[in-house]
Protein backbone atom coordinates (compact mmCIF):
# COMPACT_ATOMS: atom_id res chain seq x y z
CA UNK A 1 0.00 0.00 0.00
CA UNK A 2 2.81 2.02 -0.82
CA UNK A 3 1.73 5.65 -1.78
CA UNK A 4 -1.42 5.44 -0.41
CA UNK A 5 -1.57 7.06 2.87
CA UNK A 6 -2.71 10.00 4.29
CA UNK A 7 0.11 11.51 4.50
CA UNK A 8 -0.40 14.86 7.60
CA UNK A 9 0.17 17.40 4.05
CA UNK A 10 -3.22 16.39 2.38
CA UNK A 11 -4.55 17.27 5.41
CA UNK A 12 -6.39 20.46 6.16
CA UNK A 13 -6.02 20.68 9.75
CA UNK A 14 -6.09 24.66 10.83
CA UNK A 15 -9.32 26.43 11.54
CA UNK A 16 -7.92 29.27 9.29
CA UNK A 17 -7.53 27.12 6.18
CA UNK A 18 -11.22 25.64 6.91
CA UNK A 19 -12.72 28.96 7.54
CA UNK A 20 -11.15 30.10 3.75
CA UNK A 21 -12.29 27.35 1.83
CA UNK A 22 -15.74 28.21 3.32
CA UNK A 23 -15.94 32.26 2.60
CA UNK A 24 -13.27 31.98 -0.49
CA UNK A 25 -14.01 28.51 -2.07
CA UNK A 26 -16.38 27.18 -4.34
CA UNK A 27 -19.16 25.72 -2.29
CA UNK A 28 -20.75 22.28 -4.63
CA UNK A 29 -23.67 20.31 -3.00
CA UNK A 30 -23.95 16.50 -3.87
CA UNK A 31 -26.48 14.29 -3.15
CA UNK A 32 -24.64 12.80 -0.35
CA UNK A 33 -22.24 15.72 1.18
CA UNK A 34 -21.26 19.77 0.22
CA UNK A 35 -17.98 20.11 -1.19
CA UNK A 36 -15.75 23.28 -0.61
CA UNK A 37 -13.00 23.59 -2.99
CA UNK A 38 -10.27 26.41 -2.56
CA UNK A 39 -6.86 27.12 -3.88
CA UNK A 40 -4.23 26.47 -1.21
CA UNK A 41 -1.18 27.55 -2.88
CA UNK A 42 1.03 24.53 -1.82
CA UNK A 43 2.21 22.14 -3.82
CA UNK A 44 -0.46 19.16 -2.82
CA UNK A 45 -4.39 18.83 -2.59
CA UNK A 46 -5.57 18.42 0.89
CA UNK A 47 -8.55 17.49 2.40
CA UNK A 48 -10.15 18.29 5.56
CA UNK A 49 -13.82 16.66 6.90
CA UNK A 50 -16.04 19.00 8.85
CA UNK A 51 -18.08 16.41 11.11
CA UNK A 52 -20.12 18.17 13.28
CA UNK A 53 -22.27 16.62 16.25
CA UNK A 54 -25.10 17.56 14.34
CA UNK A 55 -24.28 14.52 12.02
CA UNK A 56 -24.23 12.12 15.45
CA UNK A 57 -22.07 10.32 17.98
CA UNK A 58 -18.59 9.97 17.53
CA UNK A 59 -19.00 6.58 15.96
CA UNK A 60 -21.32 7.84 13.30
CA UNK A 61 -18.72 10.87 12.86
CA UNK A 62 -15.70 8.99 12.41
CA UNK A 63 -17.19 6.38 9.89
CA UNK A 64 -18.31 9.88 7.86
CA UNK A 65 -14.56 10.66 8.19
CA UNK A 66 -13.51 7.69 6.73
CA UNK A 67 -15.42 7.39 3.82
CA UNK A 68 -14.72 10.96 3.26
CA UNK A 69 -11.10 9.83 3.31
CA UNK A 70 -11.66 6.81 1.30
CA UNK A 71 -12.96 8.86 -1.54
CA UNK A 72 -10.29 11.49 -1.35
CA UNK A 73 -7.54 8.63 -1.61
CA UNK A 74 -9.07 6.78 -4.62
CA UNK A 75 -9.51 10.16 -6.57
CA UNK A 76 -7.05 12.46 -6.19
CA UNK A 77 -6.83 16.14 -6.89
CA UNK A 78 -5.05 19.00 -8.20
CA UNK A 79 -2.18 19.82 -6.54
CA UNK A 80 -2.98 23.65 -4.83
CA UNK A 81 -6.49 22.87 -3.83
CA UNK A 82 -8.11 22.22 -0.85
CA UNK A 83 -11.24 20.27 -0.60
CA UNK A 84 -13.39 20.12 2.66
CA UNK A 85 -16.15 17.92 2.59
CA UNK A 86 -19.52 18.19 4.71
CA UNK A 87 -21.27 14.99 5.07
CA UNK A 88 -24.61 14.41 5.29
CA UNK A 89 -26.18 11.83 7.30
CA UNK A 90 -27.52 9.96 4.24
CA UNK A 91 -23.59 9.26 3.59
CA UNK A 92 -23.76 6.87 6.24
CA UNK A 93 -26.34 4.27 4.06
CA UNK A 94 -25.27 4.47 0.99
CA UNK A 95 -23.10 1.87 -1.27
CA UNK A 96 -19.74 2.62 -1.48
CA UNK A 97 -19.94 3.22 -5.14
CA UNK A 98 -22.41 5.41 -5.04
CA UNK A 99 -21.15 7.93 -2.96
CA UNK A 100 -18.05 7.57 -5.24
CA UNK A 101 -19.97 8.48 -8.16
CA UNK A 102 -21.66 11.46 -6.27
CA UNK A 103 -17.93 12.66 -4.90
CA UNK A 104 -16.68 12.45 -8.54
CA UNK A 105 -19.71 14.09 -10.07
CA UNK A 106 -19.22 17.16 -7.52
CA UNK A 107 -15.61 17.69 -8.61
CA UNK A 108 -16.59 17.30 -12.40
CA UNK A 109 -18.88 20.31 -11.47
CA UNK A 110 -16.03 22.35 -10.01
CA UNK A 111 -14.17 21.69 -13.27
CA UNK A 112 -17.02 22.76 -15.41
CA UNK A 113 -17.77 25.88 -13.31
CA UNK A 114 -14.65 26.81 -13.12
CA UNK A 115 -13.60 27.03 -16.81
CA UNK A 116 -16.54 27.13 -18.68
CA UNK A 117 -16.67 30.72 -20.84
CA UNK A 118 -19.26 33.01 -20.47
CA UNK A 119 -21.80 33.20 -23.11
CA UNK A 120 -21.81 36.49 -25.56
CA UNK A 121 -24.68 38.93 -24.97
CA UNK A 122 -25.15 37.54 -21.04
CA UNK A 123 -23.89 40.07 -19.21
CA UNK A 124 -25.78 42.38 -17.64
CA UNK A 125 -25.72 46.14 -16.66
CA UNK A 126 -25.64 47.30 -13.59
CA UNK A 127 -29.31 48.12 -13.66
CA UNK A 128 -30.32 44.51 -14.74
CA UNK A 129 -30.97 45.21 -18.28
CA UNK A 130 -29.31 43.04 -20.75
CA UNK A 131 -26.64 44.74 -23.46
CA UNK A 132 -27.64 44.72 -26.87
Amino acid sequence: MEGQRFARVERVLRRVDFERAYSAGLKIHARYMTLFIAPNGGAHGRLGVAATRKLGPAVVRNRAKRLARELFRRHRIVAGLDVVVVPRREMLDAPFTTLEADYVAALDKRTTRSHTPRRPGRERHARGHRRV
